[in-house]
């Protein structure tokens, strides 16, 4: 009897165990634990494929975090099948500052840093709005045309010419 009542804890923590994601799951990566609320940090989106969360260092008034709910390594690693996951990053990135108030789309920044310029290996979104009052190192980390970010649409395109040129 006193077996039995011995196994029974280890098969709850068996079952909490199994409920954290093996697969698409970084332990190393702070993203990942943020999406698998392990961090306490607030999520403003969250579902099986797209996770949002604030900046810790905010570059603007409103700058947001979209990343993939499950690990997906930096920009460069993408392919031309990740153009679907990028646009509905944007598309995210697009409802949640129509959710904060924010309605001037055409002064908004959506991108990416290009490795070896991001400090988290996730792939991860900057939505960063309004642009016009980015301080001025924002405008530095999240320049345009530049060889350290690359804006959403930059990446898409470059995403789709790469099983171009063979």
């Amino acid at each position: 009897m006193a077996a039995v009542e011995a196994t029974q804890p280890v098969q709850v923590d068996i079952s909490k165990t199994s409920s954290v994601p093996a697969e698409g799951y970084d332990k190393k990566c702070i993203f990942c634990k943020i999406v698998n609320k392990e961090m306490g940090t607030e999520l403003l989106h969250s579902d099986e494929e797209i996770s949002c969360f604030r900046d810790i260092k905010p570059g603007a008034p409103h700058h947001y975090l979209v990343v993939p709910s499950k690990h997906v390594g930096n920009c460069k690693s993408l392919s031309k099948e990740h153009v679907p996951l990028v646009k509905k990053m944007v598309e995210t990135g697009k409802e949640i500052l129509q959710k904060n108030d924010v309605t001037d789309l055409s002064d908004v920044r959506f991108g990416f840093h290009w490795p070896p310029f991001c400090s988290v290996t996730h792939l991860h979104l900057h939505v960063l709005a309004p642009a016009s009052q980015m301080s001025f190192m924002s405008r530095l980390f999240y320049r345009l045309n530049s060889y350290w970010f690359i804006t959403a649409d930059q990446l898409i395109e470059l995403l789709n010419s790469k099983g171009e040129t063979t």
